[in-house]
């Protein structure tokens, strides 16, 4: 027995040095094949330029197959790297990693409609204040919960809520703020951090757009995302890091953390990690509604959930994005900088946009607003630079209650709330449109663009 025994040990022994073997050459195979494959030629005029686009090297597609070999599949030990590694880069507690930007905006918000909160609690009917000029997923999750939006206009050339409106939005069912960092550009966080504390009310930070961006408050740089009560990301191709899909919600509130992860585990009342059982020691011992003491506490709900995780595949190639942050932060800021010098003489034409005072925005586009009586318009700008293959896009929404799924709202007068006019909000969304900036735009790319621009409205 004892030498079958030992046999057996050292076949197991052979099987992880063959295994280990085996996958060093496969990986190996894989990061050439990525090195050939996909290198992308030299830009030359003519040329398609994306708006945004995925960004990688075969660092991510080796991470890829190494998780694809293990075959874990659902949230795993790369996963839970990958949070280690955004909470550490952000400088925030706890970080939890999901399936989309979309998904994260909605657990942010369904966090904080838990009774747990008992009288911060946001119930149907209380009012959140956003803005309209922006992407729907930061207000779905308010309407579909069935509490009110209550839109503000924004702001030029930051392009974001104008501050100034915040007591005037306010009401006494007011119980939080939900607003997005417009395309990487904060918003006044001192002021807004001031009215949120001054009231109690959440603060949500969309920071899908902003990955990278900083704000200095009394002094003090941090990351946006991290001042508020909550903050998401977003890793959809085009963002700041890619996962494919994916994304991600922080928060220095152990509470809310177990709140986020809750919901995004099928309501479970249970933190064990993916895998694991027991991790509170008293598995078989509560006793929490009116189930029977005892009852697995893996199998208790608290709240009414959803399966909003990510898998390992994901957050592999996360990870490997993760580390090119700095430089992807970098590129963007060059490119930004390009078309500011290259556009500057044109503020008769358009709003150029300017960073938020006090901000290190990481930027997501370069947005440009056509003046009223400049003798263009967006509509010939853009479909001109379409034709010369130069990506645009519109800034989302421009005006989210103009469009199809606000026409039963509209009708009625109900469901949302506008605090003052929204003229600038409806100027965006006849007026502008944005250009990339992502790290994939070579310097030489972002002349190219700029000195079409430049062409066009001079020539």
């Amino acid at each position: 027995m004892h030498k079958n025994g030992q046999s057996s040990g050292k076949r197991g022994e052979m099987g992880n040095i063959k295994e280990k073997q085996l996958r060093k050459n496969i990986l190996k195979l894989v990061g050439k094949h990525c090195e050939i494959f996909h290198n992308k030629p030299a830009f030359k005029e003519g040329d398609r330029i994306s708006y945004g686009g995925r960004v990688f090297d075969k660092k991510e597609v080796v991470n890829l197959v190494d998780a694809s070999l293990d075959f874990w599949l659902t949230t795993g030990k790369y996963s839970l790297e990958f949070e280690k590694k955004l909470s550490a880069y952000l400088k925030i507690e706890y970080c939890s990693l999901v399936n989309s930007g979309s998904s994260a905006n909605l657990l942010a918000f369904m966090a904080l409609t838990s009774p747990k909160l008992k009288e911060r609690r946001i119930k149907p009917g209380d009012e959140i204040i956003t803005v309209a000029a922006g992407f729907p997923t930061t207000v779905t999750p308010v309407i579909q919960y069935g509490a009110i939006p209550v839109f503000v206009d924004v702001t030029f050339p930051t392009y974001n809520i104008d501050s100034a409106q915040l007591e005037n939005a306010k009401s006494p069912r007011t119980k939080a703020v939900m607003l997005a960092h417009t395309l990487g550009n904060p918003f006044d966080l001192e002021k807004i951090k001031k009215f949120c504390d001054k009231h109690n009310l959440w603060l949500i930070e969309d920071n899908c757009d902003a990955l990278g961006s900083r704000y200095k408050i009394d002094g003090k740089w941090k990351h946006t995302g991290t001042f508020g009560d909550i903050g998401t990301s977003s890793f959809y191709p085009p963002h700041h890091m890619t996962m494919g899909e994916g994304g991600a919600v922080y928060t220095d509130n152990i509470l809310l953390k177990r709140l986020i992860e809750s919901f995004r585990d099928w309501g479970k009342d249970c933190w064990c990690p993916s895998g694991k059982d027991n991790v509170c020691n008293k598995r078989f011992k509560w006793q929490l509604g009116e189930l029977p003491y005892g009852y697995d506490h893996k199998y208790i709900y608290s709240h009414f959930g959803y399966n909003l995780k990510a898998t390992d595949l994901q957050a592999a190639i996360g990870c490997a994005q993760l580390e090119k942050i700095g430089g992807f932060t970098a590129a963007r800021k060059r490119n930004f900088n390009t078309y500011t010098s290259l556009l500057k003489g044109l503020e008769d034409i358009f709003i150029l946009p300017q960073a938020t005072k006090n901000s290190d925005p990481s930027w997501f586009g370069f947005l440009l607003t056509v003046r009223e009586n400049s003798g263009f318009t967006r509509e010939k700008i853009v479909n001109y630079l379409e034709s010369e293959k130069i990506q645009t896009r519109m800034l989302f929404a421009g005006n989210l209650l103009k469009h199809p799924c606000f026409d039963e709202m509209r009708k009625t007068g109900k469901g949302y709330r506008v605090a003052g006019s929204l003229r600038n909000t409806d100027l965006i969304m006849n007026n502008t449109f944005w250009i990339g900036v992502y790290p994939g735009i070579s310097e030489k790319m972002a002349e190219y663009i700029a000195n079409k621009i430049r062409d066009f409205v001079t020539r």
